[in-house]
């Protein structure tokens, strides 16, 4: 396997973005980058992004966390942030994905862990709550899902599909601001860019779209289904924060309220002035979910 490694100088000055860098090594010879802020003895947040942002997402949620006496955690996806990139966009798959994470999950041993996911960190993340309930106290979950394979896919999604494979050059800034409500500057556009010096880095992002179960014909549709089975037994917390302005995920909060045990009788958050980044937007509306379901839990006082 190729991987490539971004030069930490892409990743000098970054605004608002202050987090030491931590690293675990995996399988394959990866390395998975992640943020680790807040007491060590605190209750685990973590906070899983999606494609093609980083944990750079969330520099606006972190602080305010760790302010509740929490300890963050944000990883980057392999192909992503300041992780390693396989080189070719055949070693990444679905269920390869869940295997990295996992095995970052296992090496940290984290547990009780209260999980915000949104995009592919739900497609990944929902993954290992299935798998681990027991390493879960609560999930929030925005505008993500866990498709399988029912033609369930939005228009707004095909766009995204046929576009992410055809474009020439893969604007990852532009593609988060083109996700947003409130304008980026250019200096957090070319944070977004950091991690891709070149189309070379971007193997991940452009596999990940391709990589949705949105027909019975994908890998992992069988294994979402089979997730879904376990999600339906998940009683601990689970709260949507579903954003009001994002195309993709428009209504996908619905299978969660409605079947999964742990969603029943929470207060569950409709994020108003939110695109699909909803991180960008309403990064305190977020926290305020993530609390909500952390209460529900006791692990918050």
């Amino acid at each position: 396997m190729e991987i490539l490694h971004t030069p930490d100088e892409r990743f000098e000055n970054l605004p608002d973005y202050p987090f030491a860098p931590h690293y675990a090594e995996i399988s394959d010879g990866l390395r998975v980058h992640y943020v680790d802020e807040g007491p060590k003895d605190g209750p685990v947040v973590l906070l899983m992004h999606g494609q093609p942002s980083w944990s750079y997402l969330y520099r606006f949620m972190i602080p305010l966390l760790v302010e509740k006496g929490a300890r963050v955690l944000a990883p980057d996806l392999i192909g992503f942030g300041k992780s390693d990139k396989p080189g070719d966009r055949n070693d990444y798959t679905y269920e390869r994905h869940i295997g990295w994470m996992t095995e970052w999950l296992h090496a940290l041993d984290l547990k009780e862990i209260s999980l915000f996911c949104q995009d592919w960190g739900g497609l990944i993340g929902l993954r290992m709550v299935a798998a681990e309930p027991d390493r879960f106290a609560s999930v929030t979950a925005s505008n993500t899902g866990l498709p399988i394979g029912q033609g369930q896919a939005s228009e707004a999604f095909l766009n995204w599909l046929e576009y992410s494979q055809t474009v020439p050059v893969l604007p990852i800034g532009g593609i988060l601001q083109q996700a947003t409500v409130r304008e980026l500057t250019d200096a957090e556009v070319a944070a977004y860019d950091a991690p891709f010096p070149d189309e070379s880095y971007k193997a991940g992002a452009r596999a990940f779209p391709a990589l949705v179960p949105i027909t019975e014909s994908h890998a992992s549709a069988a294994e979402n289904r089979e997730a879904w089975g376990r999600l339906m037994a998940f009683e601990k917390p689970f709260i949507t924060a579903f954003s009001d302005k994002d195309p993709i995920t428009k209504g996908g909060e619905k299978p969660f309220r409605e079947r999964v045990p742990g969603a029943k009788g929470q207060t569950h958050h409709d994020v108003t002035d939110g695109a699909h980044f909803v991180q960008e937007d309403r990064p305190a509306a977020l926290v305020e979910a993530i609390l909500d379901a952390m209460k529900a839990a006791g692990k918050l006082g």
